[in-house]
């Protein structure tokens, strides 16, 4: 409980019902290990707080910018909703500290959790819009997400990653790249995909997600990063 105060302090929010607080913070994968645990996994309130985080950042953008076209505005919200972005969020919240992980969890620090933050982040506005309603939400993003949204429009975030790698190596090298699966692992119901981005038959980068477009997604980001092309 000390810890949930002490994470309530730094996004200067007090949870009238600490459970949905507990819960947005408590991952499947550590009820894997702790079946007894009160409260259940976040994923429900990640599932609500998506939902929820949609219609501020698009009710805002509606409002922000009312000569932009319906394209641009969605682009704009998919760079402000997007793992990374929350991801990003989460990081400077600190949640990182806070997260209730399977122990194999805890050890990787690498692009899935960066998924495990991006949903918590979710899971957080989930329960706070249980917990306080809508204004108190409204609230949250608006402080922490929405004054992104300088950055996203000058930097060109709002541009998919994919059609921007493609840009750049077109205009620099003369070719389109291509994309190939490098490898599948997992069941059906939980597969994640390894894809490669290549230009002519030199690969620049690899990206993984719960699918192939996500993969590639990952992959042009990665390229654009490491070439620094963006």
């Amino acid at each position: 409980m000390n810890e949930l105060n002490s994470f309530e302090k730094s996004i200067d929010i007090t949870f009238k019902n600490k459970n949905l607080l507990l819960q947005a913070l408590t991952h499947r994968s550590f009820l894997n290990e702790n079946p007894a645990f009160e409260v259940g996994h976040n994923e429900r309130l990640e599932f609500l707080g998506d939902a929820v985080l949609e219609l501020i950042v698009t009710e805002d953008l509606y409002e922000r910018y009312p000569d932009k076209p319906e394209g641009e505005l969605t682009s704009f919200r998919a760079a402000l909703v997007n793992a990374e972005m929350l991801a990003k969020i989460a990081v400077d919240l600190d949640m990182n500290k806070y997260l209730l992980l399977s122990r194999g969890e805890h050890k990787d620090t690498g692009r899935a959790r960066h998924y495990i933050l991006a949903n918590a982040i979710e899971a957080l506005i989930g329960a706070l819009y249980l917990d306080q309603g809508y204004d108190a939400v409204e609230q949250f993003i608006k402080k922490h997400l929405l004054v992104k949204i300088d950055e996203v429009i000058a930097k060109k975030l709002w541009k998919d990653p994919k059609s921007t790698f493609q840009e750049e190596a077109q205009e620099r090298m003369g070719i389109t790249p291509n994309y190939r699966v490098i490898k599948e692992v997992g069941p059906d119901h939980q597969k994640r995909f390894s894809v490669g981005v290549y230009v002519g038959n030199e690969i620049f980068a690899e990206g993984t997600g719960a699918s192939k477009q996500e993969a590639e997604v990952a992959a042009a980001t990665s390229a654009l990063e490491k070439k620094g092309w963006r």
